[in-house]
């Protein structure tokens, strides 16, 4: 006969024997592992803490033991150690169900059990959760929902309304000592020594701290002596060995032991229930009773999960921190893992103790606020059910990735960054010619007979005076004046606009349009065609050759455009430039973007063609002092703030936004975007700026330029003595301010 083979766990590098279906903590005190600080085995305390397969923050106390578990110490007071780069680990994905039930009853003991058979027998539909059968609540919300954790999953309960009920019966937890050596292993609340002898755990000689109504019951019985008088301190080195204790008269008695259970009153796990406050929550058994109100603690450490000390409660209070929700804050005391159900008690007392109104503890202040989570969770776990929407792609992703680009998420879209030579695709704009993917500007039909009117009054400039097959650059304003976008107007008959914005303002744009459209009455139709519609940008002083070399013999002119093929391709051809050279956008069906790229490409291999990405356009469009909106732009500027005043006509009729530029232009300008210039290379982006040693601006964007031979900067610069100063510094260096565009000033390159 053989026998079963014994399971185990790795724990701090060496094997642990496990017991089938019994917690992990109690595996590890069976291995002589026992952690510092009172032990609850109940979920209430930071002191079982442990890593878990790379897991942090698991309550040993509450995990069954399973072979090949891989567990490490979590220190009290501190995060656990980041995993290398080696070691790093994904979170599991992890599944979530969603459950509906008339009732929910959080926690399973006589009080719980007795609510969830009153709702059945009235014909509820009850869904029960225990703790102690692996459901951890981690948290109730608005809905009502409340949110489980379980070994196979999250489970959201979502509670039918408006005869649905929340039931908390999680019950009392018992009070932690506070005194000096709390922090020793060997001590543990009574019912967790009680459990430790249940599970045949030999305690030692055994000390008995309080006097609990119905005597010590098992733990008596098993040798346990008990102690009268005030917990005054633990002794030992590492593990407790002694513990002292004082009477009525002051005398002190020390009694030596292995294991010190302490019965300190009881003390409502509360935490769901200020957490579900204005939800449809009852509370029912030890939750509801008031607790017990502990001694004022006079030395040792409170909360265990921050390392907060009685000493430093006293320091904080006698800096004129009387609150509990300033002292939590001022100390981190509560802000753990346990949210202060072992540290909250005795907060508490202190401060009442303290206060000048209330002496004797009697009046505590309130518990500070609940937040959910209760309980630690993976980011698998926090965000299982959640789903963020895919990153999109343009045509020309799979073309960009094969070139060797390195792709970044930049505006809500996968867009190649630079092709693993930034300064060779600068130069082939500037020096030849280059093809970008700027398939991600949103892109909009606007048509109807109020077509004009509606754009009318959205744009601050004369959208009127725009003849078709022309185009003009423009501002979109909110309601208050300040920018939210920018783009083109292309207009293509007496009806009929398209519409261009920024990649990421696109989605927004849509809703802004269709909005005001709605809000006006107007008759036009409007459609977003971002997605459908792919556009290349083809840029450099030799665009004209590649494009005739393309079939286009006479191009259109600066802010005109055409239709025509290019390639072979139909395309939309809109003369314009971001990069200061010769530009054209080459809008076209997305289904043609690889084709057409490949084509241009090949076109232009004697010319000098290269892709440029993102990080060349970003320097190109500097140079030109093009602003980038979300980048250069803030919450709150205004187009004078921008010094864009020039798109803006005041003198027309009603517009988004007028009323609000009329009134804040009155007001003096207390800080503008201008340029500036440096020598040297340029300084990080955000970098702050100053003048004669105050505060000044900050910079938004910034860039060496190798064809100006310095470096060229957008800041947000104050008004100081109503002037804009002429010099400042950054980064410790001078930087002077000066007009833009930075290149080409004139704009005869990109006219051509």
């Amino acid at each position: 006969m053989t026998s079963q083979p014994t399971e185990e766990i790795t724990f701090e590098d060496r094997a642990i024997e496990i017991v089938a279906g019994e917690s992990l903590l109690l595996s590890l005190l069976r291995a002589g592992s026992q952690p510092g600080g009172c032990l609850c085995l109940s979920g209430d305390c930071p002191h079982c803490l442990v890593t878990v397969d790379g897991v942090a923050y698991v309550r040993s106390c509450q995990v069954v033991a399973r072979g090949g578990m891989v567990v490490t110490r979590q220190p009290l007071g501190e995060a656990p150690p980041l995993p290398g780069p080696a070691g790093h680990q994904e979170s599991a994905a992890t599944s979530v169900r969603h459950l509906f039930a008339d009732i929910v009853v959080i926690g399973q003991g006589e009080s719980g059990e007795a609510a969830a058979r009153a709702a059945r027998e009235a014909g509820r539909e009850v869904i029960a959760l225990d703790a102690r059968q692996g459901e951890e609540v981690i948290g109730v919300y608005p809905g009502p929902l409340v949110v489980v954790r379980t070994a196979e999953g999250m489970r959201q309960i979502h509670v039918r309304m408006p005869d649905g009920e929340i039931i908390i019966a999680t019950g009392a937890a018992e009070i932690q000592p506070v005194a000096p050596g709390n922090r020793l292993a060997g001590i543990a609340t009574r019912r967790a020594a009680e459990q430790m002898l249940a599970a045949g755990l030999d305690l030692g000689r055994l000390a008995l701290i309080g006097q609990p109504a119905d005597g010590w019951g098992v733990l008596a019985r098993a040798g346990g002596r008990s102690l009268a008088g005030e917990l005054v301190r633990f002794e030992g080195e590492g593990r407790v060995a002694a513990v002292v204790v004082r009477d009525d008269q002051g005398n002190e008695k020390r009694v030596e032991c292995d294991t010190v259970a302490v019965d300190l009153g009881r003390q409502p796990r509360d935490v769901l229930v200020r957490m579900g406050a204005g939800l449809p929550t009852r509370v029912v058994g030890g939750a509801a009773r008031s607790g017990d109100v502990p001694a004022c603690p006079r030395a040792g450490v409170v909360c265990h999960c921050a390392g907060v000390t009685v000493d430093d409660l006293a320091s904080v209070v006698a800096r004129g921190f009387h609150e509990l929700e300033l002292v939590k804050r001022a100390t981190l005391a509560g802000t753990g893992t346990c949210q202060g159900a072992a540290c909250l008690p005795h907060l508490r007392r202190y401060l009442a103790t303290s206060s000048e109104a209330d002496t004797d503890g009697a009046t505590l202040p309130l518990p500070f606020t609940a937040r959910p989570v209760t309980r630690q969770l993976t980011m698998g776990e926090a965000a299982a059910g959640a789903f963020h929407p895919p990153t999109p792609r343009t045509s020309l992703d799979e073309e960009h990735r094969r070139s060797g680009a390195r792709m970044e998420r930049m505006g809500g879209w996968w867009r190649p960054w630079n092709y693993g030579d930034v300064w060779a695709e600068y130069e082939a704009v500037r020096q030849a010619v280059s093809i970008g993917d700027v398939s991600t500007l949103g892109k909009m039909i606007v048509t109807g007979p109020d077509a004009l009117a509606l754009l009318e009054r959205l744009y601050p400039t004369r959208v009127a005076t725009i003849r078709p097959g022309r185009m003009r650059y423009v501002l979109l304003l909110d309601d208050r004046g300040y920018v939210l976008d920018d783009g083109m107007i292309c207009r293509e008959d007496e009806t009929r606009f398209r519409l261009t914005f920024t990649s990421g303002g696109a989605t927004f744009a849509e809703l802004w349009v269709r909005d005001w459209a709605e809000a006006f009455g107007l008759d036009v139709r409007i459609m977003n065609v971002t997605m459908s519609v792919g556009a290349i940008n083809l840029t450099g002083p030799r665009a004209n050759e590649l494009l005739a070399r393309a079939g286009v013999a006479a191009p259109p002119a600066f802010l005109h455009f055409q239709d025509g093929e290019v390639a072979g391709i139909e395309c939309r051809i809109m003369r314009l430039s971001f990069t200061g050279e010769i530009s054209y956008e080459l809008h076209h069906a997305a289904t043609d973007s690889v084709a057409l790229w490949q084509s241009l490409m090949e076109l232009g291999a004697d010319l000098g063609i290269r892709p440029h990405g993102l990080e060349a356009l970003l320097k190109l469009r500097l140079e030109k002092g093009h602003l980038i909106v979300g980048q250069d732009t803030d919450f709150d500027s205004t187009p004078r703030r921008l010094a864009h005043e020039w798109a803006v006509r005041l003198d027309k009729d009603d517009f988004v936004g007028k009323l609000a530029l009329q009134r804040t232009n009155r007001i003096p300008l207390n800080r503008q975007l201008v340029g500036l210039e440096m020598d040297g290379e340029a300084p990080a982006e955000g970098a702050v700026i100053w003048h004669d040693g105050e505060y000044a601006g900050y910079v938004t964007s910034s860039t060496w330029s190798p064809t100006l031979g310095r470096s060229v900067m957008l800041g947000w610069l104050n008004l100081i003595a109503n002037r804009l100063p002429e010099k400042v510094t950054i980064a410790g260096r001078e930087a002077r301010r000066v007009p833009t565009p930075f290149y080409d000033p004139e704009g005869g390159r990109a006219r051509g």
